[in-house]
């Protein structure tokens, strides 16, 4: 009887185990149309524009707003975007399933800071204290995820919002 109990909860945990694995890595994605559009926020407006991509590649999922991520690539120059678009302060990709391999955080985080790729706004507060970002290369490849913002940071850590931030949205209790 004893050994039926641990062969027992030994396979129960394994499956256990394996959905819980399966529901963070495949089960809440879901892959973006490739006619999705990209935006990045112009220095003039202060609005989120579309830029123009192709080859878009994305995922997105309902679960949590940190699960975006794609990659695309732009004809725009990165010179012409500098001088269009916000450029974005501390950019940290982060990871993304193994399975959407177009999409490397450590690789994509390396060239941010050698000055390789360019992070840019693509639009703030998305989705309360998360904002889109996006990467771009001077081959036009080019890089998407969202990221928590400083107004983010702060109340998701239960203080109140930084002056300057919009108004926090009421939890539901």
């Amino acid at each position: 009887m004893g050994r039926f109990l641990v062969i027992f909860t030994l396979v129960s945990a394994a499956l256990v185990g394996g959905g819980v694995y399966y529901a963070q890595v495949y089960a809440f994605y879901d892959k973006l149309p490739e006619d999705t559009e990209i935006r990045l926020t112009s220095l003039e407006s202060g609005q989120p524009e579309a830029i123009l991509a192709e080859d878009f590649q994305g995922i997105d999922a309902n679960s949590s707003p940190l699960r975006f991520r794609a990659c695309f690539r732009t004809p725009q120059s990165v010179a012409m975007m500098s001088e269009t678009y916000v450029a974005y302060e501390d950019p940290v990709p982060l990871n993304a399933p193994k399975w959407f391999s177009c999409f490397d955080a450590a690789h994509i985080g390396a060239d941010l800071e050698s000055g390789e790729a360019v992070a840019f706004l693509s639009q703030a507060n998305i989705t309360y204290g998360i904002d889109r970002v996006v990467a771009v290369y001077e081959d036009g490849r080019a890089f998407s995820w969202h990221q928590i913002n400083r107004c983010g940071e702060e109340v998701f850590n239960g203080r109140p919002a930084p002056d300057g931030c919009p108004i926090p949205p009421k939890r539901s209790q």
